[in-house]
């Protein structure tokens, strides 16, 4: 028994002796004790917390080298590698997760619409719920600051910035004829339906140097990566109809839109201004095809329209009016795949191609104008740390653009370029804690079509400045080649040019959201000429320069008020240009001063619906008055539109759906056109530009047949 007890002692003073004690202290970066952090041996069940003074200490019975890990929520998980013997008296300093939800996040000139964003504006469903916006996801995006209203136009028009300075990218991929063709004093659409995006991005300026040829802005749009299930939609409207399906597969899915809009019927029951001969007639069709893969995924997108119409329009030098014609057939095909490589790298890539065959009539002038582009880009992304990442790639366009011209007098000339531009980028993300984080980043380019070789830096510094809000600071220097309408022409110039400065204010609240941002663009090299109208006698530069200064403000607030949603935006723009034909330095006609809009949303359980409003306010308009001395002399009348919709539940899958644009009647002049000589007095005389129609109404039914029998197209509407 003696002899027993002696050998399970010496075991087990054995054992006790064979253990090592590893002991430390955790604090944050400013040596702030951390409570409750959890330490422990890679591999083991040893281990052990902190206290409140962050102390902490255990035993193991490990040897030689090992992992000691510290974890704590919201910090980064601290790893140390080595023998245990010298793991005594640790002094471990823990740093702040920047990839946390509270962290800083490079916002400035930056608008998120999607559910993923830390930091979201707008959200899919707004986009297409917006009673002004008639389920065009750009008129969406004309609620939001940075936006100035031209009526007649329909498109993106940026901080001062003509609307082809803003371009629009699918999944990375550049579309080079995003809108619909239209006439004079009619607004254009957004070619691509809602029904297929669930992520939108619109940058107002200072965007990543990923993204080039655009002086202003540009608009992100991402295909949805993965249906939630099979689904039919269907649309019967005033306008048309609209059928969709989606079918999905363990790894693979396909989504599928068709829509076909006639005017005819809608201007029998509403004429406007115009003298139809053919309404607005046009056809479209999309597919997206999704492919996943173990480690990436591969998506197909195709998009096809066809549109005609015919009419006569008011002019004041032609008694009869204008006669015009159009015809236009557009192909646009995107093929993107993204994935990982392994733990650290991933790539993304794609490749773009459209077509667009565009006939016009204008009076005896008959034009034909074909464009071919491709778009090619591949991206490497390379994870150093959470802390640093570095983006880096490559891209080609290439543009073919013919055009022919033909009336009973002249012999059909032909006119034509190919605008080829190669480029290179590369951008690095540096997150130097939760607070302070900075993009930095270059781009560089050269046009086969001019010779010439551009350099393009671009930078953004965010920091927090408390819980809920932080600062942000951007610079970048952009470049963008003239427009077909010049370089048909004229392929002896260079590439215009931007420099933005961007101070951003951003506070972001439970279902509040408020920022505050000021710009100031420096334009240079714009285009400049010597006649009313670019041809082939034009004396054209490249001479042209200007500015745009102003502050954009945003407001948004879903939870002060049971079931409504609300979102004010207002912008200041101050600028002046001297290009096109321009007389003196000037403040363009697409301009306005001031632009505001308001938009709400209320759900009413009881009757099953939504209903909405949006207002917009913007200041007028300069024109050239010639009774009077000067240029751009003159501005025209404020301009007010409060539009209404209303979505009603039939059931869970049907909605019927009602909207009026304009709802007040407000007698809206977009200019004014003067004739072209005077009168025995000496009197220039002038007719209003107004809208085509002053209201527009819309009526849609929308079922939906799914598998869950709950889903409905409320969020397409």
């Amino acid at each position: 028994m003696k002899t027993l007890l002696i050998t399970v002692l010496t075991v087990l003073s054995f054992s006790l002796s064979a253990q090592t004690t590893i002991n430390g202290v955790v604090t944050d970066n400013k040596g702030v004790a951390i409570n409750g952090a959890n330490v422990y041996l890679e591999g083991t069940y040893d281990g052990g917390t902190t206290d409140s003074n962050g102390e902490f200490e255990f035993k193991t019975e490990e040897k030689g080298t090992q992992t000691l890990l510290v974890s704590y929520l919201s910090y980064e998980t601290f790893t140390m590698v080595g023998d245990v013997s010298y793991m005594k008296d640790l002094k471990i300093k823990l740093r702040e997760d920047v990839n946390a939800l509270d962290a800083v996040v490079l916002s400035a000139g930056t608008f998120e619409a999607g559910d993923n964003s830390k930091v979201t504006v707008l959200k899919p469903l707004d986009v297409v719920t917006t009673a002004s916006a008639l389920g065009d996801f750009v008129g969406a995006l004309q609620t939001l600051p940075g936006t100035t209203t031209v009526a007649e136009d329909g498109r993106l028009f940026v901080r001062g910035g003509e609307a082809e300075e803003t371009q629009i990218f699918i999944d990375g991929i550049r579309v080079f004829t995003p809108y619909t063709p239209t006439t004079n004093n009619t607004p254009t659409r957004g070619r691509y339906s809602p029904f297929l995006f669930d992520g939108i991005t619109f940058s107002t300026g200072g965007y990543s140097a990923e993204y080039g040829q655009a002086l202003s802005s540009v608009l992100l749009l991402n295909t949805i990566e993965e249906p939630d299930q099979e689904k039919t939609d269907v649309g019967i409207m005033t306008v048309g109809g609209t059928l969709g399906n989606t079918q999905k597969w363990e790894k693979s899915s396909i989504s599928v839109n068709g829509s076909y809009i006639n005017l005819a019927p809608y201007i029998a029951l509403f004429p406007d201004r115009n003298d139809w001969k053919k309404p607005y007639e046009a056809f479209s069709g999309e597919a997206v095809f999704r492919q996943k893969f173990n480690n990436g995924i591969l998506k197909l997108y195709t998009a096809f329209d066809a549109t005609n119409f015919e009419l006569t329009q008011e002019d004041i030098n032609f008694s009869e009016g204008i006669h015009f014609k159009l015809k236009n057939k557009n192909l646009y095909f995107n093929g993107t795949y993204q994935g990982m490589l392994n733990d650290v790298w991933s790539v993304r890539g794609g490749f773009s191609y459209t077509n667009s065959n565009e006939k016009t009539t204008i009076i005896d002038n008959n034009i034909t104008d074909v464009e071919n582009s491709i778009h090619a880009k591949l991206k490497f992304k390379r994870r150093f740390s959470s802390r640093f990442k570095l983006n880096f790639g490559a891209e080609y366009f290439a543009t073919n653009f013919d055009e022919t011209f033909s009336n009973t007098t002249i012999a059909p000339p032909t006119y034509g370029f190919n605008n080829n531009i190669a480029a290179a980028f590369t951008e690095a993300d540096v997150f130097f804690s939760k607070k302070l984080a900075l993009k930095a980043g270059v781009r560089a380019e050269y046009s086969e079509l001019f010779k010439e070789f551009n350099v393009a830096p671009r930078l953004s510094l965010a920091y927090k400045t408390s819980k809920k809000g932080q600062v942000s600071l951007a610079y970048g220097n952009f470049y963008q080649n003239p427009l077909s309408n010049v370089l048909k022409f004229n392929q002896d110039l260079k590439a215009q040019s931007t420099t933005h400065y961007i101070l951003n204010y951003q506070l972001n609240t439970d279902g509040k959201i408020f920022r505050a941002e000021a710009f100031y663009k420096d334009y240079n090299s714009l285009i400049k000429y010597d006649s009313k109208f670019v041809d082939f006698n034009t004396n054209i530069t490249n001479d042209g320069f200007g500015y745009a200064k102003g502050l954009d403000l945003f407001w948004r607030d879903s939870k002060s008020i049971k079931n409504i949603d609300y979102w004010v935006s207002y912008s200041y723009l101050d600028t002046k240009r001297d290009f096109r034909n321009y007389e003196v330095v000037a403040q363009p006609n697409f301009v306005n001063t001031h632009n505001l809009s308001v938009v709400g949303k209320y759900w009413i359980a009881d009757w099953k619906s939504q209903v909405g409003f949006s207002y917009t306010y913007a200041s007028g308009r300069t024109y050239t008055n010639p009774n009077i001395a000067g240029f751009l002399n003159a501005k025209t009348k404020a301009y007010n539109s409060l539009s209404l919709n209303w979505a009603y539940l039939i059931s869970q899958q049907k909605i019927l759906y009602f909207s009026i644009n304009n709802a007040l009647n407000y007698k809206n002049i977009n200019s004014y056109q003067y004739a072209n000589t005077p009168d025995i007095n000496g009197n220039f005389a002038r007719r209003a530009i107004r809208p085509a129609a002053d209201q527009f109404f819309f009526v849609g039914f929308f079922w939906t047949i799914s598998e869950d029998k709950k889903s409905n197209q409320l969020d397409n509407l």
